[in-house]
């Protein structure tokens, strides 16, 4: 049987076929839900935060991270070149501010053991801060993971100096369902490294009690200049002095006084000594 062909007027006009504009969005100026437009943010302008921020205690600081403050449900790598100097300066008022308000804060892996009169000298209420005594790079790996998955920390603050990047990966998404900020201290040669973080400080200590921050990586523009923030140990806010506050100004007074052993003295002398001729 020879194939049946079909004519041009077996075929449908082109006309009434549907419209591929009916599956458009009908106004592209609808505005999108809030929380979707939080998430949302353009290269050139700095990004919202879509879950809860907190401030960091530094009004330079919260002025140039997104949401203003440290995001909760995020992480956050704080890069610094020796632990124990700086990065607990920076995050004091955070740890402060949240067990005053009885909300537990976990320190994985510090440097150093806490020392609580300190500590109470900078606001904190050691009875809300729990502190996990690990070592081994697997085990503070674990412990901060454990932690997080909990959600019963208003903060996680681990010492990471040897974390693989699909580590840092996995906490990320960890991190995303967690109530508050999540906070890895890395030394700052990782700077170099790929990071999942969304957002990742460079903090140094500087003269005159302050601390330098470079935003290495945030959501938005680039952050050209360097930050100085002023942080005074609790301790010695009640006794610092103007002076005191700048004390790089500070310059040793120079004697007028010149003291000459003897032997030097001697030689001194006759040199000075004017000549006489012999008759």
């Amino acid at each position: 049987m020879p194939p049946v062909s079909l004519g041009l007027d077996a075929v449908s006009p082109l006309s009434s076929l549907p419209s591929p504009l009916q599956n458009a969005v009908v106004d592209v100026h609808e505005p999108l839900p809030p929380q979707v437009e939080a998430a949302l943010w353009r290269g050139h302008q700095l990004g919202s935060q879509a879950s809860e921020i907190m401030s960091t205690g530094f009004d330079t600081l919260d002025a140039v991270l997104p949401g203003g403050g440290w995001p909760c449900g995020s992480l956050t790598e704080i890069l610094v070149p020796q632990f124990s100097v700086v990065e607990l300066r920076l995050l004091l008022p955070l740890v402060g501010a949240l067990t005053t308000g009885a909300r537990a804060v976990a320190l994985v892996g510090p440097p150093m053991d806490p020392h609580v009169p300190g500590l109470r000298h900078d606001g904190i209420n050691e009875r809300h801060l729990i502190w996990s005594d690990v070592d081994t790079p697997k085990d503070r790996l674990w412990a901060t993971e454990q932690l997080v998955r909990s959600r019963k920390c208003g903060a996680v603050v681990a010492w990471l100096p040897h974390v693989r990047a699909e580590s840092v990966r996995r906490l990320q998404v960890l991190a995303s369902q967690c109530a508050g900020p999540v906070i890895l201290c890395r030394p700052d040669s990782a700077a170099r490294d790929a990071s999942a973080a969304p957002l990742r400080l460079l903090a140094r200590y500087e003269t005159d009690w302050q601390i330098s921050v470079d935003v290495l990586k945030r959501k938005g523009a680039p952050v050209e200049e360097q930050l100085h923030l002023v942080s005074f140990p609790g301790g010695v806010t009640k006794i610092m002095t103007p002076r005191l506050r700048h004390y790089s100004r500070l310059r040793p007074r120079q004697s007028h006084v010149v003291v000459v052993s003897t032997p030097a003295a001697a030689v001194h002398e006759r040199s000075e000594a004017p000549e006489t001729s012999e008759p």
